[in-house]
């Protein structure tokens, strides 16, 4: 999602928790994943894979000059001569440690094999952050959950708001300007802000 729609749908949102929330998840994410770190790794459930958040994540890697939110992609199911970036199975979270991070998108309760994973992966050090539907024990597993549960957002919408997040306000461009995310993002920002009194 550009950065005009992304501006336009938190015009929309204003006066609601959501523009503040996905700031705030990520820079908890940006945080999260630290240059030269053990890197990203983005797992859905059995049922819903996260492939078009990893797409999003890894444009605002390339944009913002962010390499690591770059995500791994790690999925349940991996098929024979599927390409490399679509061939990590669960095998990885298990062998997730310190400097990494795993972030859980889970808008049903995971399966119980999963939730073990996740807890062994905090269990050796990695940091463990979850965009879900408020389910309580994803809540107690994560260092950082954002919930989505019964309210006029879904999480497709929130997990827009994140991605587009966690790519502003990326390194400082040359000479100590903003990036040209950044300003093409503010730029968007100002036109989709309501005219001064009087206009």
């Amino acid at each position: 999602m550009d950065a005009v729609r992304v501006a336009l749908l938190r015009d929309v949102l204003a006066g609601t928790r959501w523009p503040a929330a996905a700031r705030g998840f990520a820079l908890a994410l940006r945080s999260s994943v630290v240059p030269r770190g053990g890197g990203l790794l983005l797992v859905g459930t059995r049922a819903y894979e996260p492939w078009h958040l990893a797409a999003h994540l890894s444009d605002e890697s390339a944009w913002s000059g962010l390499p690591e939110l770059t995500p791994t992609l790690v999925r349940h199911r991996v098929e024979p001569g599927d390409p490399a970036h679509l061939a990590v199975g669960l095998g990885r979270i298990a062998a997730a440690g310190r400097g990494e991070t795993l972030l859980l998108v889970a808008p049903e309760r995971p399966d119980g094999g999963l939730l073990e994973r996740v807890h062994d992966a905090r269990r050796a050090g990695a940091r463990v952050l979850a965009l879900d539907g408020g389910d309580p024990d994803v809540g107690s597993l994560a260092h950082e959950v954002l919930a989505v549960s019964g309210e006029d957002v879904d999480l497709d919408v929130v997990q827009h708001l994140v991605s587009a997040a966690a790519g502003e306000n990326g390194r400082p461009a040359a000479r100590g300007g903003r990036t040209f995310r950044d300003r093409l993002s503010r730029l968007a920002d100002q036109l989709t802000e309501p005219p001064p009194a009087g206009w």
